[in-house]
C-alpha cells in the first residue's frame, strides 16, 4: 500500500470518530438542559415560554395582574386586595429582634402597624382617630359623602367641634408610648367565658352601640374607654351610660350630624323622619366627652380591606362594613397592640345566642342589605392568621 493511502486509511476513521464525538456532545447539551449555543437560544419561541410561566402562576387564590415575566417563572404573592397570600410572613429581622428582646408581656410599640405593613404593603399608619378643627385638610375623605367622608357636612361639623373642644383620648392615654387596645363585640360567644378581668387590663377598651356592661362584668369587663355608635344604635336610657367614657359618634348619613348637634347642644330632638328605628333623645355626656370618628376608617375598611363595591362613593347594597370592623380598622392605625373579643357568627349553631345580653338566637340573622358578612369575615381572618390582632374568644 502506498504511503498516501496508508495516511488516508488512518486519518479518515479519526475524522469520523471526531465528528461522532462532537455531535454526541451537542446532543448532551440539549438533553440535560445546559445553556445552548447562542444561535439556538435565539430561536426559542417566546410565546411558549410565556405560556409556561402563566401555567406556573396558577393558584387557588386570586393573583395580581402583571406577575408573569418572559423567560422566568414568577408567581404573584398578593391577592386582589393587596394582601400577601402567605399570611404567615415573618417580620423583618430588625423588627423581630426589636420585639423579641422585650420582656414577656410588655407592650410592643408599633407592633400592629409593623405586622399589618408586612402583609399589606399599602398600609399607611397616619390616620387620626377623631376629627379635629383641621378636618378639612383630610384629603382622603373630603370628597366623599357620608358614611365614607363628610362632604356637604363641613359647616355643621365645625359647629359641633367648636363645642366639644377636645379631639383626643385624653391627656393620660394620649401620652402613652405604647397603647394596648381591645374592641369588645356584642356576640353571644362572650357568654360564660369569664374574660372580664382580662378585658379590663387593656389600656383602651372599645365598646359598640348599646351593648350593656352592668350585669355582665364577669364576661365583658367593667371598663369602657369609648363607646362607638350612631343615632339608631345609641343607648336610649341615660342611666345605662358608663361614667368616664367617651361618646364616639360614627355618621352613616347626613341626618346623623344634625342629630349629633342636637345632642351636643342639649337641644330638643326635632323630627325623627329618616331614621330606620327609634333614636336616643338625650345623651348624658358633656360636649368635652363627645368625639366624631374619622370616616376614613369606614372608607378604608370597605374599599381597601374588604373589597366592597364602591358604588361611586355612595352607600349601597352590601358596601357598608359593620361597626366592629370599622373599630378594628381605627385601632390598627392608632394602637400598638390590638385584640378583639365577642366577634364572629357561627351559623352552624342556630340555637346559640346572637348577643351576650339577650335571648335572640343565631337563626334570627337574615341577609343584610348593607353588610357583606362573609367577605368581612374573610378580612378579619387574615388579621388573626397573620397575628395582627388577638381573638380572645376564637370566634373569627
Amino acid at each position: 500500500m502506498k504511503p498516501a493511502h496508508k495516511l488516508l486509511f488512518v486519518v479518515c476513521p479519526m475524522l469520523v470518530l471526531g465528528f461522532i464525538y462532537y455531535s454526541s456532545g451537542k446532543l448532551h447539551l440539549h438533553v440535560w438542559g445546559q445553556k445552548p449555543h447562542k444561535d439556538v437560544e435565539s430561536t426559542v419561541n417566546v410565546s411558549k415560554v410565556t405560556s409556561v410561566a402563566v401555567r406556573a402562576t396558577v393558584t387557588k387564590e386570586p393573583v395580581a395582574e402583571g406577575a408573569v415575566s418572559v423567560g422566568r417563572i414568577v408567581g404573584s404573592v398578593f391577592d386582589k386586595q393587596g394582601f400577601m397570600l402567605n399570611l404567615d410572613t415573618k417580620l423583618p429581622l430588625d423588627l423581630a429582634y426589636k420585639y423579641g428582646n422585650l420582656s414577656e408581656g410588655a407592650c410592643k410599640p408599633g407592633y400592629a402597624a409593623a405586622k399589618m405593613t408586612a402583609i399589606y404593603p399599602k398600609f399607611s399608619k397616619p390616620a387620626s382617630m377623631f376629627l379635629d378643627r383641621n378636618f378639612k385638610r383630610l384629603a382622603k375623605v373630603i370628597n366623599y359623602l357620608p358614611p365614607f367622608g363628610f362632604r356637604t357636612q363641613e359647616r355643621i361639623i365645625d359647629v359641633i367641634l367648636s363645642a366639644t373642644k377636645n379631639y383626643g383620648l385624653g391627656p393620660e392615654l394620649d401620652s402613652l408610648i405604647c397603647k394596648r387596645c381591645i374592641i369588645v363585640g356584642n356576640g353571644g360567644i362572650l357568654s360564660n367565658k369569664s374574660l372580664g378581668s382580662r378585658i379590663d387590663e387593656y389600656d383602651v377598651v372599645v365598646r359598640l352601640n348599646e351593648a350593656p356592661v352592668s350585669g355582665y362584668t364577669r364576661d365583658v369587663g367593667s371598663k369602657t374607654t369609648m363607646r362607638i355608635t350612631y343615632p339608631e344604635g345609641a343607648i336610649q336610657k341615660p342611666e345605662r351610660y358608663e361614667k368616664d367614657s367617651l361618646f364616639v359618634f360614627s355618621a352613616f348619613k347626613p341626618l346623623d350630624f344634625k342629630w349629633l348637634r342636637q345632642m351636643v347642644y342639649k337641644e330638643k330632638l326635632q323630627g325623627t323622619e329618616g331614621f330606620w328605628k327609634s333614636v336616643a333623645r338625650y345623651v348624658p355626656r358633656e360636649p368635652s366627652e363627645i368625639r366624631i370618628l374619622n370616616p376614613y376608617f369606614i372608607q378604608e375598611a370597605a374599599f381597601q380591606f374588604i373589597g366592597l363595591p364602591q358604588n361611586n362613593g355612595l352607600m349601597g347594597k352590601g358596601n357598608i362594613p359593620t361597626l366592629g370592623t370599622v373599630a378594628i380598622t381605627m385601632a390598627l392605625h392608632n394602637c400598638d397592640e390590638v385584640a378583639v373579643a365577642g366577634f364572629g357568627y357561627d351559623m352552624n349553631t342556630p340555637h346559640a345566642p346572637l348577643h351576650y345580653y339577650e335571648s335572640v338566637k343565631m337563626s334570627a340573622i337574615k341577609e343584610s342589605w348593607t353588610h357583606n358578612i362573609s367577605k368581612e369575615k374573610e378580612f378579619l381572618r387574615k388579621l388573626v392568621k397573620a397575628n395582627i390582632i388577638t381573638d380572645l374568644t376564637n370566634g373569627i
